[in-house]
């Protein structure tokens, strides 16, 4: 039986699933060994979504469903990364890697990494778990010196836009980093995480994911601005609201190619903005420019709302092809994404959301600072503004059937309901709303989630309350008590 060596702060109810379920894999592991426990929360994404990855404030919120991961070391040179999850989605359970070939002496390159970790789709998602292995070697030059088992189970349900993935990185890095040299700080922790995401896996997501997932806290949102990555404060979630996720069953992820367009089409917006302000740019890579004294610090969402409804909107096209932008302007300061020459990209749409999403998650954050309470009026507006962030996602390309009829059942309902608005979360292009409810009103969303069943075919679920970050949990150390 495994025992921790210290109290854990997490629920009793979740250290006896825990426990279970490392005795259930009780095989998986050698007794004689340690093993290293980390933990780590999806999230919600309230406001600000993809406006992260153009400099926005996000308000995120750590949600209670987690990824564990428990990581040993073995004699043996491989890496064997397991998860019973895996099956139920076509995927393979466990996935066995040589170590010489993921952590050679020398490190991978993030190309070469990827490719060799995302060649098979049914192994393709032991990438999340391994690439930080990758990662902690290309950045910190910290190498794995012996083999590895990775053993992993979540609550956090894959491709509703809750960051299964984030969760995943998080938990990995969290576990292996007491076997590969010690603790890493915690800004650090999530940008690695990122890191992976973007340069392993292949997926063009913002920070805010990883970000929350480590740093969050029970029933706060976390305040992010994206400029890389800076928490400006834990808002409180008052006691008489709260937010509860609503599922579509519509599956979504951010490799896909709505996504990586739109975020490739805000970068465009940024670089006409720029040039439109007199800055120059040079290439500096295929696609890729650099700008030396970037205006607005770089960030789309710097610049002023009234600017760009005054003096830059009218010059942004609606759309644009590819290849007629790079004839134009050679590329974007965008690293992770790459313009298709024959894609039509939304650049208006892209970029407007950027800045107006920015605007409105200031006035969202500013309504909620410091209150122990929300009154009607104030329920009302921040769902005014939630609505305004879904109909912008829509705007861009980002929107879905199933997240449109939950919004438009959520606003249905209203405020005699205790629901005053809702959003798609995340990547969007199906996935999970965001819904602001009075506080206990748990029924109604159900309702709404049976309603929505009926009429769509799609199986729904509510997802309900928060939980610490990874970094509170820490790594935990447990050795087998005989």
């Amino acid at each position: 039986m495994w025992t921790p060596e210290t109290e854990w702060p997490e629920e009793p109810g979740e250290h006896r699933r825990v426990l279970a379920h490392l005795a259930d894999h009780a095989g998986f592991f050698d007794p004689r060994r340690p093993l290293h426990l980390a933990r780590a929360p999806g999230r919600l994404d309230v406001m600000g979504g993809i406006a992260d990855y153009s400099g926005a404030l996000v308000l995120e919120m750590p949600i209670a469903a987690a990824t564990w991961l428990a990581a040993q070391a073995r004699e043996a040179p491989e890496i064997v990364i397991e998860s019973g999850d895996m099956r139920a989605l076509g995927a393979e359970p466990t996935v066995r890697l040589p170590l010489a070939e993921i952590v050679p002496d020398a490190p991978l390159t993030y190309a070469r990494a990827h490719a060799l970790l995302t060649a098979d789709p049914r192994r393709a998602w032991a990438a999340y778990a391994a690439g930080a292995l990758v990662v902690l070697h290309a950045e910190l030059g910290r190498r794995l010196p012996h083999g590895l088992g990775l053993l992993v189970w979540s609550e956090v349900p894959v491709g509703k836009g809750l960051s299964s993935s984030a969760a995943l990185e998080v938990a990995t890095l969290e576990a292996v980093a007491p076997l590969m040299g010690g603790a890493i700080a915690d800004r650090d922790l999530a940008l690695l995480a990122q890191k992976v995401e973007n340069f392993v896996v292949g997926a063009p997501c913002g920070v805010m994911d990883q970000m929350t997932s480590a740093l969050g806290r029970r029933d706060h949102l976390l305040e992010l601005v994206c400029q890389p990555a800076e928490v400006t404060g834990q808002l409180r979630v008052p006691d008489d609201i709260e937010f509860v996720g609503l599922d579509s069953g519509i599956r979504h992820a951010v490799t896909g190619a709505d996504y990586g367009t739109v975020r490739a089409a805000a970068f465009m917006g940024y670089r006409m903005i720029a040039a439109s302000a007199g800055a120059a740019a040079r290439p500096v890579g295929p696609g890729r420019v650099a700008i030396d004294e970037a205006p607005y610090g770089g960030y789309l969402a710097n610049v002023p709302v009234d600017e760009w409804r005054g003096r830059y909107r009218a010059n942004v096209p609606v759309e644009i092809l590819g290849g007629e932008f790079l004839a134009r302007f050679e590329g974007t300061t965008d690293p992770t994404t790459t313009i298709d020459p024959t894609r039509r990209y939304p650049v208006r749409a892209a970029t407007e959301h950027a800045i107006e999403e920015h605007r409105r998650v200031q006035e969202f954050r500013a309504l909620l600072a410091g209150a122990a309470s929300v009154d009607e009026p104030t329920r009302v507006r921040l769902g005014e503004l939630m609505v305004a962030s879904h109909a912008s996602y829509s705007a861009c390309g980002l929107g879905s059937d199933g997240t449109d009829q939950l919004v438009a059942l959520v606003r249905e309902a209203g405020p005699g309901a205790g629901l005053y608005g809702a959003k798609i979360t995340g990547g969007g292009s199906g996935g999970t709303v965001a819904v602001l409810a009075a506080r206990g009103r748990h029924r109604s969303v159900g309702q709404l989630a049976d309603r929505y069943a009926r009429a769509s075919g799609h199986a729904s679920a509510v997802y309900v309350g928060s939980s610490d970050g990874s970094r509170a949990f820490g790594t935990r150390t447990l050795r087998d008590s005989g």
